[in-house]
């Protein structure tokens, strides 16, 4: 047998049972016979989870909690101590295996400020590569003027920023009566490559060039639209809106993106052609995916041995400062 090509992946989930509330707000979106059966994985430091690890060669999981977290927790207060009490909890569990995991720090987005004080503290204190944010909060995105301490501090610490899909703060009429449609199926991707369009279109990667944003799924389907992305930004209403690059330069500037729950070469070459092999990382999405599946597709990839080991390792550890 080949040797495995060394791994870090980014999108690999724990569980606290405090937070199993928040996270069983997802349930909607899953078929009631399969939700809940990952949580025992979920909440497992240990052989299982570093088991999984060594059979697809992961040297290190950066790990995150399983959303929405604190996000859908409707009490400010509440919600920014929770935040703390959830990275604690992750730091210590990283500082018994710190050759293993990593982390990236949970934050109540309801207040910016604490949040972009809760990031620095999970950096610099607690030694974590950075933070998963679950979306919208409380129908607010990124893109949104209150955030601008949040996203100063990002770019001082030069950590990045990975977005991870949530649901959107309301149900519109496109997916009514399609239940199926409503999730990872279809408006995860929606949801969160709009949010991604956002902060684009915004300007906030020319109000901070080195802000560092991270999204899964190969992209949320942006890859394969980037041309068109360009050709109608100049036709566009744009609003007054105005930026100092074409949207596809800040793909290939200030935005990272992860294999997570895409296993198939045509995205994955799509995704190269169009960002470069330095702008890709791998990641399971762990315990809702496969460890071997994902594994054992990186691995037959057609890929050259360098791109390989760039999207295996080489890209995270130069994003996350590992």
């Amino acid at each position: 047998m080949p040797a495995l090509t060394p791994k870090i992946a980014l999108e690999e989930h724990f569980m606290h049972p405090d937070f199993v509330d928040y996270w069983a707000k997802t349930a909607v979106n899953i078929s009631p016979a399969l939700f809940g059966k990952a949580r025992e994985a979920l909440e497992d430091f240990g052989e299982q989870r570093l088991a999984a690890m060594e059979r697809i060669g992961i040297e290190k999981s950066i790990l995150s909690l399983a959303g929405p977290g604190v996000q859908a927790e409707k009490r400010t207060d509440t919600a920014t101590r929770r935040a703390r009490q959830i990275n604690d909890f992750l730091a210590n569990e990283i500082s018994k295996q710190p050759d293993r995991y990593g982390g990236f720090a949970h934050l109540a987005m309801q207040d910016p400020a604490a949040a972009a004080d809760e990031l620095e503290r999970c950096v610099r204190e607690l030694g974590m590569q950075g933070a998963m944010i679950n979306g919208q909060t409380g129908g607010t995105y990124l893109d949104d003027d209150r955030y601008a301490p949040f996203w100063e501090r990002v770019s001082d610490l030069q950590v990045p920023v990975y977005i991870h899909p949530n649901n959107p703060a309301e149900q519109v009429q496109m997916y009514n009566d399609h239940p199926e449609l409503w999730g990872p199926v279809w408006s995860w991707t929606v949801e969160t490559a709009t949010h991604a369009l956002r902060l684009v279109f915004s300007g906030t990667f020319d109000r901070y060039p080195g802000a560092r944003l991270v999204l899964g799924h190969l992209g949320e389907t942006l890859p394969y639209l980037l041309w068109r992305l360009d050709s109608r930004w100049e036709i566009s209403n744009r609003g007054g809106m105005r930026l100092q690059m074409k949207p596809s330069d800040y793909f290939k500037r200030n935005i990272w993106m992860t294999t997570s729950g895409m296993c198939a070469d045509a995205p994955l070459r799509c995704a190269l052609d169009m960002v470069g092999d330095t702008r890709i990382m791998f990641s399971v999405d762990y315990p809702f995916e496969r460890p071997e599946e994902a594994g054992d597709w990186i691995e037959a990839a057609p890929l050259s041995n360098e791109e390989r080991r760039k999207i295996c390792r080489d890209n995270a550890a130069t994003l996350l400062n590992i």
